[in-house]
C-alpha cells in the first residue's frame, strides 16, 4: 500500500528533510540532524508535522458516558478546556492505545491517537459504542503542528491574537478569527511529546502550508528550527515518555507501564478495569524503568537487560543518544524489584555481544 503524505510534506522536501514511512506515512526524520534539532528544541524550539496523527470526534448527550468507559482515566475530572493524557484498555487490561482526550463542551470531546494505530483504534471506539453517542474520524481534515521549547510561547503568540499567558499546561484554546487556521478545528492547545514547554497546533487540512508558513517566519529571529520524527525519539525518550509499538502494546498493561497514575480503578467501570484490579492485587510482576549508560555505549529496542550477575531479567523497550547528557539512555521492563527498579539501581545491557553498565533514573532524564 502506498504511504500517506500530510498537507505539509512539499513544505518538507522544499527544506531538505530526509524522509521515511511511518504509521502508514511519509514523514521527515530529519533536517540536518537529529542532535541539531534536538537541541534546538531544548534550548529554542523545534517545530514538527504530526499531522499524521488521528482525530476522533465523540457527541451527542452520551458523549461523556462513553469515554468514560472508554478510557482508564476519570473523565469526570475534566471541563471545558482541558486536556486529559490517557490509555484504552482491551479486556485483559493490555493497552490499546495511548491518547489525548480534549473536552470542547460537555456533550463533545476529541480523541488523539496513535497514528500507526489509527484504524484498529477507529474499530476499537466503534465496537464499544454502547450508549448511541455520535462518533466522527477526522483525521484526513485535520492537519497538527506541533511548536516545542523555551521559546514556544513567544513564536505562537506572534501569530494569535489569543492571550497564551494565562493557558496552562495541558488546557486549550480555539484560535480567534484573523488568525492563520482555517475550518473547524481551530485549538491552540499548551501540550506536547518532548519533555518541553510548547504547544500544539490543530487547523484544518487545507490551511496547514499557511500556518507552517507564518510560525517559520515568526520563529526566524528565536532559533525555531523544522524538527523530524529522529529528534522526536530522542526528545520523548529523555523526557521518560512511552512510544506505542515499544514501550506499551497490547501485551502491557499500565499499571506495569508507570502509568498507574492514569488508572483510575476507583471510578467505576470501565473497559479492562476488572483486569487490572486482579493485577493490582496480585501485584504486578514487571516495572518499566529508564536508564542511562554508565559505560559508551547506544541501548538500541530489543537488547537484553542484565543482573549483576549476567542474567538476563528484561529487554530494552527504547533507546538511543541523549544528546544533552552525551550518553546513551533508554527505557525497558524489568522485574519488579526494588534491586532492579530503584532510582541508582545498577543494571547492564547487552551491547553488540559486550556486558556494558547502566543505572535506573527518574524520569526525565535530561534533568535527573
Amino acid at each position: 500500500m502506498p504511504l500517506l503524505r500530510t498537507s505539509l510534506y512539499d513544505q518538507h522536501i522544499k527544506l531538505g528533510a530526509r524522509m521515511t514511512g511511518f504509521g502508514g506515512f511519509e514523514m521527515p526524520v530529519q533536517y540536518t540532524s537529529i542532535t541539531d534539532e534536538h537541541l534546538a528544541v531544548r534550548n529554542a524550539a523545534g517545530m514538527f508535522d504530526v499531522s499524521h496523527m488521528g482525530e476522533f470526534l465523540v457527541s451527542g448527550p452520551n458523549a461523556a458516558t462513553y469515554v468514560q468507559r472508554l478510557i482508564s482515566n476519570d473523565v469526570a475530572q475534566l471541563y471545558d478546556g482541558r486536556v486529559m493524557y490517557s490509555v484504552m484498555c482491551n479486556e485483559a487490561g493490555g493497552i490499546v492505545d495511548d491518547l489525548l482526550v480534549y473536552r470542547i463542551s460537555d456533550s463533545r470531546f476529541m480523541l488523539v491517537v496513535n497514528a500507526s494505530n489509527m484504524e484498529k483504534d477507529w474499530a476499537w471506539a466503534v465496537s464499544q459504542n454502547r450508549v448511541g453517542a455520535d462518533l466522527r474520524n477526522v483525521s484526513r481534515e485535520v492537519a497538527l503542528i506541533a511548536v516545542q521549547g523555551p521559546a514556544a510561547t513567544g513564536i505562537v503568540q506572534a501569530v494569535t491574537s489569543v492571550d497564551l499567558s494565562d493557558l496552562k499546561f495541558y488546557h486549550f484554546v480555539e484560535a480567534a478569527a484573523g488568525d492563520p487556521f482555517g475550518g473547524s478545528f481551530q485549538l491552540i492547545s499548551h501540550s506536547g511529546y518532548t519533555g518541553e514547554r510548547g504547544f500544539e497546533l490543530y487547523t484544518s487540512a487545507d490551511s496547514a502550508v499557511r500556518l507552517w508558513t507564518v510560525l517559520m517566519e515568526a520563529g526566524r529571529d528565536s532559533g525555531l528550527k523544522p524538527a523530524g520524527l529522529g529528534a522526536r525519539d530522542t526528545l520523548r525518550i529523555e523526557a521518560g515518555y512511552c512510544l506505542y509499538g515499544n514501550d506499551i502494546d497490547d501485551e502491557t498493561n499500565p499499571l506495569e507501564a508507570g502509568l498507574g497514575w492514569i488508572t483510575k480503578l476507583d471510578k467505576g467501570s470501565f473497559v479492562g478495569s476488572e483486569a487490572l484490579q486482579k493485577i493490582k492485587d496480585a501485584g504486578i510482576s514487571r516495572q518499566l524503568v529508564a536508564f542511562v549508560m554508565q559505560d559508551r555505549g547506544i541501548p538500541r529496542s530489543g537488547y537484553p537487560i542484565l543482573n549483576a550477575s549476567g542474567d538476563a531479567i528484561g529487554t530494552v523497550t527504547s533507546g538511543s543518544q541523549s544528546p544533552v547528557l552525551n550518553a546513551g539512555i533508554g527505557m525497558g521492563y524489568v522485574p519488579n524489584d526494588p534491586a532492579y527498579r530503584s532510582p541508582g539501581s545498577n543494571l547492564f545491557i547487552e551491547v553488540r555481544g559486550k556486558r556494558l553498565a547502566a543505572e535506573v533514573r527518574k524520569p526525565p532524564l535530561h534533568k535527573s
